[in-house]
């Protein structure tokens, strides 16, 4: 961490008087990044999220009102959230701290905190506290931000891939103006890279980028901005030095996927895509489209997911969404979880791919699903009741005499001793006595344990027919 962010105590930290300054406001020089030079400056300049630069929105008031109030912005990488926070704090005149949530911790939060306090009672200006990816901070991290956002002393930023009611506290979130940013659309896409072959800031005129090479880099970035102007840096670099010396450069297609050699898979497995990519594979898992789930299976493994994360879900979906209807089903995906344990990646990938398949195809029952939630329902709901006497616990002096397990007003019946090894009596407390919690539907396997369980059922309850 930079101390120079902090150095809030006599004179200000270099570049804090200027709007923007901190890790963006330096970093506009010729040799940055191409992704950093084209940050756009104003509202106006930001590609995309119309909704939030829609006249009378709320991003719209804080920039052009110059109002306080702290943002939580959520989106996928590249989208635009770290733009925004620069653009609030360039547009107000506000000072601009950075505090990253994978190197800070409580005391750089505090001493981020107490600097902008300093301010605003020194200078009466106000603070932009940019906290990026802010779903990385514990819950303790978190805490320390809410004095500063309930005094008001900063105007609170933060930046998270993640979905933020699962990973931000909720005395932030609802202290906080959640900004939903949605991916960029190809157009969007493509007017950035338009925009950075002209523009004084990225290549200046100096590259041509032929039609297929565009399209080429707009594809593989999915979506995400700072990955394509990214793309378009190496690209040009790559036209630079393998074109004519005497000729202006060109990108071909040949050139973009020389530099580009790796295509960007759209999944990130620290943002919000990890949720709903593992979802997609699930559904289609329980769709029984085997196709999907390996693709969704697919994206997963070459973004680098955790194998055994994937496995863990496997083996959840083979008693979630197969139960009986296929008994082999719970073998097979805890075999592959041992497999991926046992040999690991990247040849465990085949391993996963079997179970996937596997369950994909198999016959589909939630019947133990339902019911195990039904009955947990039922327990909730207070639907508890005594345990009856003839099974209760008889290996201590004096059972007997209270009537558990066998005593004389109604003895326990030894089920091995009756016909066909089941016993006519009441297993089940008498508040849910004549619960069906186990429902088996008639698909795969569990069609011939649908018969014989309601023939069961029928005997242990003394039900004719």
């Amino acid at each position: 961490m930079d101390d120079s962010l902090f150095a809030y105590g006599g004179s200000p930290a270099s570049g804090a008087d200027v709007p923007g300054a901190g890790s963006l406001g330096v970093n506009t020089h010729a040799s940055a990044p191409l992704a950093v030079r084209m940050r756009p400056r104003t509202l106006d300049e930001l590609v995309g999220q119309e909704q939030l630069r829609a006249p009378g929105a709320p991003l719209r008031q804080l920039v052009e009102g110059d109002q306080s109030l702290s943002l939580l912005l959520w989106g996928p990488p590249g989208t635009g959230k770290t733009t925004i926070a620069a653009i609030v704090s360039g547009q107000t005149n506000r000072r601009f701290v950075e505090v990253s949530a994978v190197s800070a911790g409580v005391k750089e939060v505090r001493a981020a905190i107490d600097g902008a306090r300093r301010e605003l009672v020194a200078t009466g200006r106000e603070t932009v506290l940019f906290v990026d990816e802010v779903h990385r901070f514990s819950k303790a991290q978190q805490d320390a931000l809410l004095p500063g956002v309930e005094n008001r002393w900063v105007t609170l930023v933060a930046a998270t891939t993640e979905n933020p009611f699962f990973s931000v506290i909720s005395p932030l979130l609802s202290r906080s103006l959640l900004l939903r940013l949605e991916s960029l659309t190809d157009d969007d896409v493509r007017r950035v890279i338009d925009q950075a072959l002209v523009d004084e800031r990225g290549l200046a005129g100096e590259v041509d980028l032929d039609e297929d090479a565009a399209a080429h880099i707009v594809r593989l970035a999915g979506g995400d901005a700072r990955r394509s102007l990214t793309y378009l840096e190496a690209a040009a670099a790559g036209a630079r030095s393998t074109g004519d010396k005497t000729a202006k450069p060109v990108i071909t297609l040949a050139v973009a996927e020389t530099a580009v050699d790796v295509a960007a898979v759209r999944y990130d497995r620290q943002g919000d895509q990890h949720y709903d990519v593992i979802s997609a594979f699930i559904k289609s898992i329980r769709g029984s489209d085997a196709d999907a789930a390996l693709h969704y299976l697919a994206r997963m493994i070459e973004a680098g997911e955790d194998p055994r994360f994937i496995a863990r879900r496997l083996v959840i979906s083979a008693s979630e969404d197969i139960g009986l209807a296929d008994p082999n089903a719970l073998p097979i995906a805890v075999a592959a979880a041992q497999a991926v344990q046992l040999i690991g990646m990247p040849e465990a990938r085949i391993n996963l791919a079997h179970a996937t398949v596997a369950l994909a195809v198999a016959p589909k029952s939630n019947a133990a699903y339902v019911g195990i939630n039904e009955a947990q329902a039922d327990v909730r709901a207070g639907k508890v009741g005594s345990v009856p006497p003839h099974l209760r616990d008889g290996h201590y002096a004096g059972a007997k005499k209270l009537g558990h397990a066998g005593g004389a007003a109604k003895p326990y019946v030894y089920a091995h001793d009756e016909p066909f090894g089941i016993a006519e009596q009441q297993y089940l407390p008498d508040v849910v006595a004549e619960a069906a919690y186990y429902r088996p539907t008639e698909l795969g396997a569990e069609a011939a344990i649908k018969q014989r369980w309601e023939r069961v059922r029928r005997i242990i309850r003394g039900q004719k027919g």
